[in-house]
């Protein structure tokens, strides 16, 4: 029982840990990249000095790409964030087709798929990966696209859009 209980506490810890980074984050009005990536490798550090998996006892996977960004900055920013949290990541790179996520997603049993979107223009790709999805697989987007038009992500049945890495934290908390 006492060895449940102790569990039971750090995944607690981490989950105040992850809250009150993301306070921070937010305190901060608009966090630049570095304050970001500060906040990614202070969580990671705690993780680790506390020997946790991360907010899952089995970590789940999350399948990244990109649909029409060809630089990537958005996952190389969401990767430490997903890997600080505790998920195992898998990148598709950028620029995928949606057939290819849509076959990763179900063949690794993603949990969870993170993509940027940049272009109106991706809108039918976009949705045409999230229609394709196993029903397990939770797709989180983020894109300046997503701010233009707050409605695409109903339209094309994203489940969640993170403006920022503290959102798309605040998300994962959402499953843990």
């Amino acid at each position: 029982m006492f060895n449940i209980q102790f569990s039971m506490s750090k995944a607690q810890g981490m989950k105040q840990k992850m809250a009150g980074l993301i306070d921070r984050l937010r305190e901060n009005g608009h966090p630049s990249r570095e304050e970001f990536e500060t906040a990614a490798s202070e969580l990671l550090a705690w993780r680790e000095r506390n020997g946790l998996k991360g907010l899952w006892n089995n970590p789940p996977l999350m399948i990244t790409a990109t649909l029409d960004d060809a630089m990537g900055h958005g996952l190389a920013l969401i990767h430490p964030f997903a890997e600080a949290a505790g998920l195992q990541v898998v990148s598709l790179g950028l620029l995928q087709p949606p057939e290819t996520i849509i076959g990763a997603c179900r063949t690794q049993h993603a949990s969870f798929l993170g993509l940027t979107v940049l272009q109106f223009d991706t809108e039918e790709a976009l949705g045409t990966v999230c229609r394709g999805l196993p029903r397990q697989t939770v797709c989180v987007a983020g894109g300046p696209v997503f701010r233009a038009d707050p409605e695409l992500a109903a339209r094309a049945g994203v489940h969640h859009v993170a403006r920022d890495a503290a959102a798309f934290w605040e998300i994962l908390l959402q499953y843990a």
